[in-house]
């Protein structure tokens, strides 16, 4: 009798395995989609990612939500991503890209920038397009949908998150790999950063915001003087 009791308890909580075995092993087909897309360069590899977040939410019957994208519970959000805004940038052309050209022997490769400098309307369509397809998009699909199953993945613990945030930024360096070794190294460390920012809030928006506004500030300083490879 007692078997049978132990039988039939356990059931449900073997379903409860299956089911969380069922959803990791998704994960990790999502993961090598996502990362064929990214080291493959496929289209515009940040909308086949968001495209696949979008199916993957609608198959776990989720929303948006699950992936980071929650009302922030923290004041001053706004304020606070753009003053870490300005703060990281400062330090980028401070320290990041100066040791980061010295050690390399190369510069970043900002050539896709280079007709900013003095035109109002691409400047303005640039920031547009940051917003959009840089800082929502990209947020989304790396500190949002990367991010989140690949801590699904690896589990719950420090080191786990620690490695996601690692996997996660180094993807997005990769992504932005037509701007040679220094721009993987230095977008790599945005993302690291756009991570703490978005655990730190415990939302996606905040990011978002801190990616579009870093974004803005690089553009804008494109617009004003041109290209910057850093301090010295």
């Amino acid at each position: 009798m007692s078997k049978v009791g132990d039988l039939v308890t356990a059931t449900p909580l073997e379903g409860r395995a299956r089911r969380r075995a069922w959803w990791t092993s998704l994960a990790v087909v999502e993961l090598a989609v996502a990362v064929a897309a990214i080291l493959l360069d496929l289209a515009i590899p940040s909308l086949l990612i968001l495209l696949l977040a979008g199916v993957s939410l609608a198959v776990r019957r989720e929303g948006p939500s699950s992936l980071g994208l929650r009302r922030p519970t923290r004041h001053h959000l706004v304020a606070g991503t753009a003053a870490f805004a300005a703060v990281w940038s400062l330090f980028q052309v401070a320290v990041t890209m100066p040791v980061a050209n010295h050690l390399s022997g190369e510069r970043q490769d900002l050539g896709v920038f280079a007709d900013v400098e003095g035109d109002v309307g691409l400047l303005l369509l640039l920031v547009a397009l940051s917003w959009t397809l840089g800082a929502f998009v990209e947020e989304v699909a790396f500190r949002g949908f990367l991010l989140t199953r690949l801590r699904e993945v690896l589990g719950e613990g420090r080191v786990a998150v620690v490695v996601g945030v690692l996997v996660s930024s180094v993807l997005f360096g990769v992504l932005h790999s037509e701007q040679g070794v220094v721009g993987v190294v230095v977008v790599a460390l945005d993302g690291v950063a756009f991570c703490c920012l978005r655990l730190f809030y415990a939302t996606l928006w905040a990011s978002v915001l801190a990616h579009g506004f870093n974004n803005t500030l690089g553009l804008v300083t494109f617009f004003l003087v041109g290209p910057v490879y850093g301090f010295w």
